[in-house]
């Protein structure tokens, strides 16, 4: 079976992507394509950012990547899919997790476009932070992208009623925020996916800090203000 099919059906054609998923047409053969497609996709840019700090760390990212956004994912959906039930909506918890799939697939295919330009960074900076914070700000483009995706297909299999459409789009709204929080936390929780100069491999780090003080420190040392 070719499992990057749908993958590249939904690149290409996204209307009718979202028309299978409104009609419940192959659900189960759609969520195991994304899940198969975006997990080897995510491991080798994990694997990529990893090799900064060595073959263990690229070996140990490789695994966490794609941990990070199917856990993320497992964590919100079922938030998402009650409160959209309760206000009206008449998807399916498949049909939810078959959109989602595509938000993180096309996170990962985006991903996997940036890998060349990370790897020529890789080899021609020897600067942490720096590579660091490319990678932030790779996977907050690619983040974006993905979340945009997720959002105009939910607001197309929604019911176009007037009665319940304001509310479920404020809900939806207000998910995407509970999301990137979640994403983020995990992310620091699962860190680290760079490794650090100098230091011996870890799997995982203690529990210090957050996310947002550790990129605001990251910034004034590339800028030489620390």
């Amino acid at each position: 079976m070719n499992y990057f099919s749908v993958l590249i059906t939904l690149l290409r054609d996204r209307k009718d992507f979202i028309d299978e998923v409104r009609q419940g047409i192959r659900l189960n053969s759609k969520i195991t394509s994304l899940l198969i497609s975006s997990s080897i996709l995510f491991a080798i840019y994990g694997a990529v950012i990893g090799a900064f700090a060595g073959p263990l760390q690229a070996l140990s990212s490789a695994v966490k990547l794609p941990a990070l956004y199917l856990i993320t994912l497992i964590i919100c959906l079922p938030t998402l899919y009650f409160f959209n039930i309760i206000f009206g909506s008449k998807l399916t918890l498949g049909q939810h997790f078959v959109v989602l799939l595509g938000s993180a697939a096309i996170i990962s295919i985006l991903l996997f476009s940036f890998a060349p330009v990370t790897l020529f960074f890789l080899a021609t900076i020897d600067n942490y932070q720096f590579f660091k914070l490319l990678n932030v700000v790779i996977f907050g483009i690619t983040g974006f992208l993905g979340i945009n995706f997720l959002y105009h297909s939910l607001q197309a299999l929604s019911p176009q009623d007037s009665a319940g459409q304001a509310t479920r789009t404020q809900i939806l709204q207000s998910w995407l925020i509970l999301y990137a929080f979640v994403g983020s936390q995990l992310g620091w929780t699962l860190r680290p996916f760079f490794g650090a100069p100098g230091e011996p491999f870890e799997l995982f780090r203690d529990m210090q800090g957050n996310f947002y003080l550790n990129v605001i420190q990251s910034i004034l040392e590339v800028l030489g203000l620390r």
